[in-house]
C-alpha cells in the first residue's frame, strides 16, 4: 500500500452518484498529491538529497512492487493515482439494471457510490437516452454493482450513499415494517464491509447489522462555515432553533458549538394524513418553547422534503419576531414542487438563506435561487476513504467539533 499511489483503491459510480464521485475523485488526487509533496520535503532535507532523486526512488520502487507496471511517464515526476474503475451500466427495456466492471478489481478496496436521491435523467450504456431514477431504482442498481464487485473478488466493498434511504422507517408505530434496517442487512447479507453515509436519521439503525460497519459522517462543520460567511456567529443576537423534537439533539450540538441559546418548536401532526406537498402538511398545531424575538434564528435539520413542515416553522418564527431566519440542510431533496412553495416563502420575506450540501445532486433549478447556497461536503468523504483505506482512525471526521471551535475562534 502506497501513499501517494493507492494502486488497491478504487472508485465505481452508479450512474445516480457519478457527479459526487467525480467531486470525491478530485479531491483524493489532491489528497495524495499533497501527501506526497509533504513527503518529498520532509525525505529531502532528512536525507540531503534532491526532490527529483527521492521522487525517482519512491517511483521505482512504486513499481517495483505494483503488478500493473506502465513505462509511460517521468520517472522524476509525481504520478496522480487512477481511482475511478471503468465499468458499464445497462438499463433494459423492462427496467432491468446490469453492471459490468472493465478491468480486475481482485483484492482491491472498492469503494461504491451511489445518489439514491437524485432526481435528475442519467445516461447508461450504449444509450443517448437519459431516464429519472426512483429512489428504488437508484437501490436495484446499486445492488447490481455490489454484486458485480463481490462476484469478481473485491478484497473489502464500501458503499458510499450519503443519502441513506428509508431512513425514516426506523421505528414501528404499529404493524410496518423497520425498512431502514432490512436495507442495510441486504446489504449486508450481498457482502458489503462498510456503509459510509452522511447524517443518518437515527443512529439507532447502526445497531441492526452484525458485521456491517456504518459510518455516520457530519456536515456540520461545513454547514457552519457556509453559515459563519452569513451571519455573525458570535452575534448575542443569534439562537439555535430545533425545528421539533427529533432534531434536539442535532441542534443542540450547534447551540453548543456556537455558545448560543436553544429554542424549540414542538408540533402536533395528524397522522392520518400524508403530506405530497408543501402545502398539504400533516402537522395541526405548532409552539415555540423559547424566545425568538428581535434575534437571528438558525435552525438544522438532516432532510428536507416536501418543505411544508420547515416554511410552516418560518412563519411562526416570523410571528414571534424573529429577523433574519437560516436553515441547514444535510440533505436537501427538493421533491414535488418544494422548489416553488420555497419561492413564494422567500418573496413573503420569511426566510433569508438555506444552506445545503451537495450530497444530493441539483442543478440550476435550485443552485441558482438567490435563497439557495451550498456547502461542499465532498472532502470530508473523500478523507474518510482514504483514512478507511489506510486503516486510519476516522474520529477526528465523526467527531468534529475541535475543527469547529478553531473555526470560531478564528
Amino acid at each position: 500500500m502506497s501513499f501517494n499511489r493507492p494502486t488497491s483503491m478504487g472508485i465505481l459510480a452508479c450512474p445516480g452518484g457519478k457527479s459526487f464521485a467525480g467531486e470525491i475523485t478530485s479531491h483524493l488526487k489532491s489528497i495524495y498529491h499533497r501527501s506526497f509533496e509533504k513527503k518529498i520535503g520532509a525525505l529531502a532535507g532528512h536525507y540531503n538529497l534532491t526532490r527529483e532523486e527521492i521522487t525517482r526512488q519512491l517511483n521505482f520502487d512504486q513499481d517495483l512492487h505494483s503488478n500493473d507496471f506502465e513505462s509511460g511517464g517521468s520517472v522524476y515526476a509525481y504520478r496522480a493515482p487512477r481511482f475511478l474503475v471503468p465499468s458499464n451500466f445497462t438499463r433494459f427495456a423492462n427496467g432491468e439494471f446490469k453492471t459490468e466492471i472493465g478491468i480486475s478489481i481482485r483484492g482491491m478496496d472498492l469503494f461504491i457510490i451511489q445518489d439514491v436521491a437524485n432526481s435528475y435523467p442519467v445516461k447508461f450504456h450504449n444509450s443517448d437516452d437519459k431516464h429519472s431514477l426512483s429512489i428504488n431504482d437508484h437501490i436495484i442498481c446499486l445492488m447490481t454493482a455490489v454484486d458485480a464487485a463481490v462476484q469478481a473478488g473485491a478484497e473489502s466493498v464500501t458503499v458510499v450513499i450519503p443519502s441513506y434511504p428509508y431512513a425514516r422507517q426506523h421505528k414501528k408505530k404499529g404493524r410496518e415494517g423497520l425498512t431502514a434496517a432490512r436495507f442495510g442487512q441486504m446489504l449486508e447479507n450481498m457482502g458489503v464491509n462498510r456503509i459510509l453515509t452522511l447524517d443518518i436519521h437515527s443512529k439507532e439503525i447502526e445497531n441492526t447489522f452484525i458485521r456491517l460497519n456504518l459510518e455516520n459522517l457530519h456536515g456540520s462543520y461545513q454547514i457552519l462555515r457556509r453559515l459563519h460567511d452569513l451571519i455573525d456567529l458570535k452575534d448575542p443576537d443569534l439562537v439555535v432553533v430545533s425545528p421539533d423534537t427529533g432534531a434536539v439533539d442535532r441542534n443542540k450540538f450547534y447551540a453548543s458549538c456556537v455558545q448560543r441559546p436553544l429554542a424549540m418548536l414542538y408540533k402536533e401532526r395528524d397522522y392520518s394524513k400524508l403530506s405530497s406537498s408543501a402545502g398539504e402538511s400533516n402537522i395541526t398545531s405548532t409552539k415555540l418553547l423559547g424566545d425568538v424575538s428581535g434575534k437571528n434564528v438558525f435552525l438544522a435539520d438532516d432532510l428536507l422534503g416536501t418543505g411544508g413542515t420547515l416554511i410552516k416553522a418560518f412563519k411562526l418564527l416570523k410571528e414571534m419576531g424573529a429577523k433574519k431566519i437560516v436553515a441547514g440542510i444535510s440533505l436537501p431533496l427538493f421533491t414535488g414542487e418544494a422548489i416553488k412553495y420555497f419561492d413564494e416563502a422567500y418573496e413573503q420575506g420569511l426566510f433569508y438563506k438555506i444552506i445545503g450540501t451537495n450530497a444530493v445532486y441539483h442543478d440550476g433549478a435550485l443552485l441558482d435561487r438567490p435563497w439557495y447556497t451550498t456547502a461542499n461536503v465532498s472532502n470530508l468523504f473523500a478523507r474518510a476513504m482514504s483514512r478507511l483505506h489506510h486503516n486510519r482512525s476516522l474520529s477526528s471526521l465523526l467527531d468534529n467539533s475541535g475543527v469547529i471551535q478553531k473555526l470560531l475562534n478564528s
